[in-house]
Parts: C-alpha cells; structure tokens; sequence
C-alpha cells in the first residue's frame, strides 16, 4: 500500500477534472481525495503500487477533453501523516495561494447539442445546456476556487433533479458549476416587450426572417444579427452602423454550410469546429453571378469572410427550432456595440447604444462578469496567426522561461487595447477591450483590470504602459497609484514577440505599423531596432516623410502621397502635375496640401509604414481614403497577392531604381531603407500605364528586399542573427511570407507571432515583459 500526493496545474477548474479524477480512481481501484486549490489541483492516491500507477497513467492520458494539464507533481506521503482512505472522495474547495490558471469560455459540446435537438430530453430547446465539458466560464467568474456561488450562475438555485446531477459522479453535469435547465435556469426575453422564453426566440427568428435586425446577448456580450444572404438587411445594417464598406463577421449554420462558401482545409476545419470557435478569416469560394449564398455587402471587395460557427445554445436555436420559420444558413453576427465603444454586455447598455440600430433586442437574466469579444484567426503557412485574442482563448498565459518574480500590470496601447498582468514567468493577457478613444471603452479597460487583479490575487508592483503621454492608456497606468514605467511602442511590439516565442537574447526588431510615438517626438511606425529585455537601440528606419493633415491623414492616403511626391520632386509645379496625372485628388486640395507643407502647418516628421501603405495605394489608384482602419493597405495587398496568382515572375524594376542596396547619405544616428525611391520608381511606372496590380506586388517585393537588406546590415555591424517581426503590417501576409523567406535564404533565425496578434493588440505582452525584467534590475 502507497500514498501519494499529487497536484496537477493548469487549467483544472470549470473543465470536469474533480469528477473526472474521481471516475479514474474507481477505474484504477484506489483509494484518496481530490481538492480544487484555486491554483491547482490537490490529489492523494492510496492503494497498491500497480493501481496508483495505473491511476496516474490515466490522469496524464485521459484528462477532461477541455483541460490543459501544464505540470503534475507527485511525491511520497507516509500513511500515518494523511491516514487511511476508506474511499475516494471529492472534497470541498479550499482556498490557497500559487499559480492561478482561468479557463476561457468554451463552445457548446457534441452531447449538449444532441440533447438540445432530442424532444424527449429535459433540455430540450434550453437555450443555456452546459456541462463540465462546455458552457461558460470567465465571463460569468466572480473569484476563484470556480465553484457555482463565486459565479453568476449563483442567482439560479438548482431544481431537485440538476442537483442531483451535479452531485452524481455518473454524470456529465457532475460539479459542473454552470448547470441548469428550463426549469430553474437564466430565461431570455425581449427588452421592452412581454416576450419570454420560446415566444422570444421565436420572434426573434421570425424578425431575423423577414429582413430586421436583431441585438442579441450571448456569452460574452451582445451581437447585432441579420439575414447574411438578404442584401437590403445587410445594407440597412451598414447605414445604421456607419460602416460601409468593414467586413462584418458570419456565423454560419454548420461546417457544410461555410464550405459552400469558402475554402476549408483540414486544420481550418478542426480549429472551425472546435472547442474555441474564433472568427477564421477564409477565402472565398469563386461563384458564379447566379448563385445564391452571402451576399457581396458583408465583406465587399475582400477575397475573404471572417466567419465562425455557434458557440452559444442560444445562437444554434437562431438556426433550427420547432417553430417550422425557415432560417437562412448565414446570419451577420457583428460586435453588438456604438462606434468606438466596447461590446454591450448588459440591458442598460444595450437599450442605450443599440436600441437606435435594431428592431429587437433578446437578452437574458445571466449576468455577464467579464466582455468577451469574438476572437478573429488568420493562418498562416497552415498555422493559425491571431489577429484578435479573446473569446476562447483569454486569459490562457503565455509562459516564459526566464527566471523572473514579481507581479506587473500593463495598460496595453490606445487602439485594439488589451491588457496584461505577468504574475513571475506567466502573462495574462486580457479579452479584447477595444479603442481608448471612446471613454466608455477607458472604463471598461478599468474595470476589466481590477477584475482581473481580484481573479488572480495579484498587487502588481509596477504598471507598464506607452510612450504617448496623451494615450488613454497612458491616464489609466498612471491613475492606479503604482510605479509607472513607460516603454516606446515599436520595442514593445519586438519584446511581445520574443516573449511568446520565449527568446531571451538579443535581436534585431523589425516593428512595422501605423503609429507609434517615438522617443525623439516624431512618429515612428517603420523601424528596425537592436533589443533585448533590457533595452533597445533605433538602428534604422524607412525614409522619413511630412505627416500632413494630423489624424485625418490616417484616413486619406492621398494626403500622404502627396506629400511623399512633393519630398521627391522638391518642386510644386511638377508634383501638381504629377498628382494630376495619376487623378490622386483635386487642385485646390493639392495646393492647400503643399502650402501647409512649406509652412510645416499640422505637419509632423514620420516613418510609418501603415502610412506608406496608404500612400502607395492612393498612388497606385487602389484606394485613396480608408473608411476604417487598414482598408486602403488591405487592398492594396489584395491586388498584390491577385497579381501573384496570375503569374509568378516580374520583371526588374528598370535600373535598379528601387533597388535595396542603393545608397543613400544616412543620418549619422542610424540607416536608412530608401522608400523614397522606391515611390518614384512606382509613380515613373504608373504614369506609363503599367497594371495596378503588378506594380502592388512590386512595391511588396522590394520593401521586403530594403528590409532583409537592413537587417544584412545590423547583422554586419552586430553580429546579432536573429529577427523579430511585429507589428500591425505583418498582418500582412504577403509581406511576411517575403520578408520571413528571404531573411532565412540569408541565414537568419526568424520570430513570428502565432496566438498573440502582431497588432496593438499584443503589445501589453512585450511592455509586461519589459516591467517583469524592469523589478528584477530593482531600477
């Protein structure tokens, strides 16, 4: 007879692991206890050697399918400390200190799903069936040990028979802290009317049917819906969002259904259907103009959809329902929030910012503790690539090997906010919270943190935010009465990036991206710098241009290739000329542009690549204004990659005008990649008439050649051999996919981001890290 103690971390709770540790000993005939810690899980295992080896042969093969097990240890006990186990029991939680894991809402099982389809179950139609396997979990998490009165779930007293299933280890529902039925469950309703239960799901099919919008509140906040086929609801829905031409994300019926659709391979396929559900961005499926299926308003212009399947109970019965209403196979299922503010995630907030851009809102009585956005999936070379981090897969930490200790909070950037707590090795990173410029989106970045903070019992040290000191952001960091560190944006892009790839040395950063306030006052956005956790250098950048027109100039990429031909030709005549040629704007638009440049009026010094982009796309007569952020870049790599589809070798650039390796006389303080030539290059070659296409794919290949060849440079000088690639231009994957290839024929190590989004949206990960190594240094 042995005795063993065994504590599994990772995470345990809210995944069925009690129940299914208590089904393996029975299995494995031993005796003992199982105790939800918090942090972890508390095991002993009484019995003869072989049963106790069987029993942790189990545990580490066969754990609960929504459970991540990150270490088990074990060790001796000696009977007579812990006494004699007469049976194996599941033992009240107890609270103790250590590593917290929180496991993110999970999508509805197989199982539920049948029982909610099976008419002689009690279930039936339950628009909120769970089990141990499925249902949700942080948004509904007050604090931890995840037991049923530390939810919300604790408003709902269990009926005699959902008791009894949570207290029977037979079942699925044993300890499934969410468990509920029609009887004593959250009821839906309809905000303003009489509608409840059924009458309210019906009515909302019924609206949906017949071409209305819908707002519709789900595990993590609220939707806004309509008919993705009917091309009048999805216009009206544009009208009323002010959004017209962002692609809104689709939630389709069933995996067949977005087959028709797109193409799926079978990693998509897996990741579509399974536990997590994000929004995956798929390409398009050709179509002949006859055919019927999405209409082309939900993503105009885009060889992709971002589109996901139901998560929720309550979205399948959208679907199917016994009510004969036939539904359509594809529903517009957008963040239900007003421009600029975050997800709706209550009644009160919903009837304030919703009520004006739908005809129904369906809600429930379950309160959502915590938002959580839908999270959004690129891929990559066959991989996923994040481009929005949330629902499903916050707050799972990213570990890091590097021997630090201490707790930091990090208020993340101004755009695609999220935060981070590092508590030692292990960052948090938060759902999406969304743009700071709205102070309602300030807000919940404030409640979000001090929700978090009570979740993982933490007091950080330190609070880490941007450089800007105008950011939001920046206001919250230094509101929470903490230690403020500030670190310069780019750096925290490359330092995300190595810390989800754990890399401790040194490398050279490659951060490309919109903007980004530099430690000299200019906007910084196209840098190559030298960095480790414990600083960086500015070792290049692209060719510094006149930023012109303040914030608009983010939104009109004509103002930008203006200003760009003007640096070229150093001549006004010449350039109204030009800009006359190529149909970039009006006259008097362009004088007014060039006397504000002469006088340096609402003009600042910048090297933003996401400015680049828009400029060359206005240049190239792609798109000269964005309607939301990234879209004249997005099309211009469209017309990139569809060039690259038709034929796979170009000509040269004449002369080796936009060559990488020209030289040029370079500030003494770093080098220069000349973009500046590469924008005459492509102005001489669009004023010949060559094809738009052709010249976008060009304007890719050479700015990733000036990178590599930058990079070649640093190399030379450093002896540093690894590059990080970050920042919101490699979302760009053509971009990527040349500057990653080409850097490995050269023989460098190259990082890339995976599951943390190379936009804003990562960057709390590199400042966390940045503050983790900061309180080690004792600065």
């Amino acid at each position: 007879m042995i005795t063993k103690k065994i504590r599994v971390y990772g995470i345990v709770q809210g995944v069925g692991f009690r129940p299914t540790v208590s089904r393996h000993a029975a299995a494995a005939g031993i005796t003992g206890s199982v105790c939800n810690k918090g942090p972890y899980v508390e095991i002993f295992a009484q019995g003869e050697e072989k049963c106790v080896k069987d029993f942790l042969e189990r545990l580490e093969k066969q754990p609960p399918k929504r459970a991540a097990i990150l270490k088990i240890n074990t060790e001796d006990v000696k009977e007579e400390e812990y006494g004699k186990f007469n049976d194996f029991q599941i033992i009240e939680s107890e609270k103790t200190k250590g590593e917290i894991f929180v496991s993110p809402d999970i999508a509805i099982c197989e199982e539920c799903k049948k029982e909610m389809y099976d008419p002689k179950d009690r279930r039936y139609l339950h628009p909120f069936i769970n089990c141990t396997c499925c249902g949700p979990r942080l948004t509904i998490l007050d604090a931890l040990p995840y037991d049923r009165e530390r939810t919300s779930m604790k408003e709902f007293p269990m009926c005699p028979d959902c008791a009894s299933e949570y207290e029977n280890p037979a079942t699925r529902r044993y300890d499934a802290q969410p468990v509920c039925c029609n009887d004593c469950g959250p009821e839906v309703y309809l905000i303003g009317r009489t509608e409840r239960g059924r009458a309210a799901i019906i009515a909302t099919r019924k609206m949906i049917h017949d071409g209305g919008i819908v707002a519709i509140k789900g595990i993590g906040g609220f939707h806004l819906c309509c008919d993705a086929t009917n091309e009048e609801a999805v216009q009206r829905l544009r009208t009323l969002k002010n959004r017209p031409a962002k692609p809104f994300a689709v939630m389709a019926r069933d995996v067949e259904a977005v087959k028709q659709e797109c193409l799926v391979n079978e990693v998509q396929e897996e990741i579509l259907d399974g536990h997590q559900k994000p929004i995956l961005l798929l390409e398009k499926r050709k179509k002949s103009a006859d055919s019927t299926g999405l209409c082309k308003s939900v993503a105009p212009g885009n060889p992709k959809v971002g589109i996901m399947l139901p998560y929720a109970p309550v979205q399948m019965l959208l679907f199917r329902y016994d009510d004969g209403i036939q539904m359509p196979d594809y529903l517009v299922m957008t963040s239900g929030n007003a421009s600029g503010a975050p997800i709706c995630r209550d009644d009160k907030e919903a009837v304030e910012e919703l009520s004006q851009l739908c005809d129904l809102i369906l809600s429930h009585d379950r309160k959502i503790r915590i938002r959580a956005d839908d999270s959004v999936m690129d891929f990559y070379k066959g991989e996923p690539y994040m481009i929005r981090r949330s629902r499903g897969y916050a707050p799972l930490p990213t570990m890091v090997t590097m021997p630090w200790k201490g707790q930091v909070l990090a208020a993340g950037g101004e755009l695609k906010n999220t935060f981070c707590i590092g508590v030692d090795g292990r960052f948090y990173l938060s759902p999406y919270v969304g743009d700071l410029e709205d102070l309602r989106t300030v807000k919940a970045l404030q409640e979000t943190i001090y929700r978090f903070e009570t979740l993982l019992e933490v007091e950080p040290e330190v609070a880490a935010c941007d450089l800007h000191p105008k950011y939001n952001s920046t206001v919250v960091a230094e509101e929470l009465g903490l230690s403020v560190v500030k670190i310069q944006h780019h750096y925290a892009h490359i330092l995300s990036c190595m810390a989800e790839n754990d890399r401790k040395e040194q490398v050279i950063g490659v951060a490309f991206d919109g903007t980004g306030y530099g430690t000299d006052g200019t906007i910084w956005g196209g840098e190559l710098l030298l960095a480790d956790y414990h600083g960086f250098e500015r070792m290049g950048s692209i060719e510094p241009f006149l930023q012109i027109g303040g914030d608009i100039s983010a939104k009109e990429g004509w103002r930008i290739a203006v200003s760009l031909i003007y640096q070229q030709t150093q001549d006004k005549e010449q350039t109204m000329e030009i800009v006359k040629k190529i149909n970039l704007c009006s006259e008097p638009e362009c004088k007014v542009l060039l006397a504000m440049a002469d006088r340096k009026m609402n003009a600042v010094l910048s090297t933003s690549a996401g400015r680049l982009f828009d400029a060359v796309s206005a240049i190239l007569g792609i798109r000269t204004k964005s309607t939301f952020e990234g879209e004249a870049s997005m099309a211009l790599e469209f017309a990139a990659e569809a060039y690259e589809k038709e034929i796979w070798e170009i000509d040269e650039p004449a002369d080796g005008e936009s060559g990488p390796d020209e030289e040029k006389k370079e500030p003494e303080d770093r080098l220069i990649m000349q973009t500046g030539s590469l924008i005459k290059y492509l102005i001489e070659k669009k004023t010949e008439g060559i094809q738009a296409e052709k010249l976008a794919y060009i304007f890719h290949q050479k700015l990733a050649d000036l990178i590599i060849c930058g990079c070649r440079k640093i190399r030379k000088k450093t002896k540093c051999n690894c590059v990080a690639l970050s920042g919101g231009v490699f979302q760009n994957r053509l971009l990527l996919r040349m500057v990653e290839e080409g850097l490995e024929k050269e023989h460098f190590t190259v990082l890339r981001h995976h599951l943390i989004p190379a936009n804003d949206g990562g960057i709390a990960l590199g400042q966390a890290a940045y503050a983790m190594q900061y309180i080690q240094e004792g600065k």
